[in-house]
């Protein structure tokens, strides 16, 4: 007999927390809680709590919290802050969705009593990770029913036909002859799993892509968008200021025409494992290259190449769902400090896929010294005899080293 007698379960209303639905309550017996978030993944998510209902789940256990401002603002944003990218191309579109889930799958277990909280994730996958690592950072006595790590239902297929005999609505609409992909949005991104995307030599078929025109269907014209800093966060685009989510949305909208942000790309999981995944994050890809532009004008030469330096650790620990740790809190306490003189705005050009920085300024704040930078007479500002000595001290050590390699010869 289960001691688990109330669950939380992180519900999408797709093909395997449907299932899980009703695998918790024909295994252990218990009141299951369902939680969706929206985080502004473009569906609508009242069918999902009509699935829950034929499901059995009572009114007063279906929350559907509306957590796009909250993902954006205090999640989103504070990422890209430091500029941050998983083994050199990746977005963490996905990692950084699962601590706010995480976060409020507490918040509801402790709202309802409930003993046990419940993910999709698999267990060959980096979401169990990122979900339990801030479950237990954030209620450390939490129990957590991981079902891909307990059935045997291990493949879509098994999945299908247990919906199918328990009489489960599973949305087909991306099924073309197989498995549905394995995919995942939010405002961020869109990413994709699965069917022939295992195999890494295959080209992503065209109608996969759902946000994003590909770079040859996108207008031969290139669109230009100003995008305004405060505090090094995005505020107002094409001189009007939006909420945070508003704003990614709009750039979305504004990149995915423009053919921006696909990728695909082969990573190394949390698990051990390489995976492959395509991924559409336009607004991410924009927002991202305004950032450094306008960090460019604004931070200085060794804090900018100190933030470049600890990068690689924040995606990582992003990535591998250490967004509660207290390193990852260290790291942004630094990182937000750098942004405090981040001011001013950027101007890009959207063109074909490509995003082209065109002008950049900042009226309070930009350490760009054009009496300095020039190259016509700069009546004095820079000496540039003094570039000798700096010169002649860095050579030294190579030097001593040369003619200490001549005489050995």
């Amino acid at each position: 007999m289960s001691d688990i007698k109330k669950v939380v379960l992180a519900y999408s209303g797709g093909l395997d927390t449907s299932v899980i639905l009703k695998w918790l309550q024909d295994t252990y017996r218990c009141e299951v809680v369902t939680f969706t978030a929206d985080l502004g993944q473009g569906e609508e998510l009242e069918p999902a709590r009509a699935k829950a209902l034929k499901l059995g789940i009572k009114k007063k256990n279906i929350f559907i919290d509306d957590l796009r401002e909250e993902f954006v603002s205090d999640f989103v944003f504070p990422m890209f802050r430091c500029n941050a990218i998983y083994e050199g191309e990746y977005l963490l579109g996905t990692s950084i969705a699962r601590p706010l889930i995480a976060k409020r799958l507490v918040e509801i277990a402790r709202k309802t009593g409930a003993d046990a909280i419940s993910h999709g994730a698999t267990g060959k996958g980096n979401d169990q990770v990122r979900f339990e690592l801030g479950a237990y950072a954030l209620m450390p006595g939490v129990k957590v029913i991981a079902p891909w790590r307990e059935w045997d239902l291990l493949s879509r297929e098994k999945l299908m036909a247990y919906a199918e005999k328990h009489g489960i609505p599973v949305d087909m609409k991306h099924k073309k002859g197989g498995s549905p992909y394995s995919m995942d949005a939010n405002l961020l991104h869109i990413s994709f799993e699965g069917r022939h995307l295992e195999n890494p030599a295959a080209e992503a078929e065209e109608s996969m892509w759902r946000w994003t025109v590909s770079p040859e269907q996108a207008p031969d014209k290139a669109q230009y968008v100003d995008i305004e800093f405060r505090c090094g966060d995005p505020v107002a685009l094409n001189g009007k200021k939006l909420k945070s989510h508003q704003l990614l949305a709009k750039l979305n909208e504004l990149g995915g025409k423009n053919g921006i942000g696909r990728l695909d790309l082969v990573e190394n999981r949390y698990v051990g494992m390489k995976s492959r995944g395509c991924y559409e994050t336009p607004g991410g890809t924009i927002l991202l290259r305004a950032h450094r532009a306008i960090e460019s004008l604004c931070l200085d030469r060794e804090v900018a190449h100190l933030k470049d330096d600890l990068m690689p650790r924040y995606a990582s620990l992003v990535y591998n769902g250490y967004w509660w740790s207290p390193e990852r809190k260290a790291l942004q306490a630094l990182i937000d400090h750098t942004q405090q003189n981040v001011n001013g705005w950027v101007r890009l050009k959207l063109y074909k896929g490509n995003v082209v920085v065109v002008g950049r300024d900042s009226k309070t704040d930009s350490l760009f010294d054009p009496t300095i930078a020039t190259f016509e007479d700069d009546a004095g500002a820079y000496d540039q005899k003094d570039a000798a000595g700096f010169i002649k001290l860095n050579a030294l050590r190579m030097r001593i080293a040369a003619n200490l390699a001549k005489r050995k010869k």
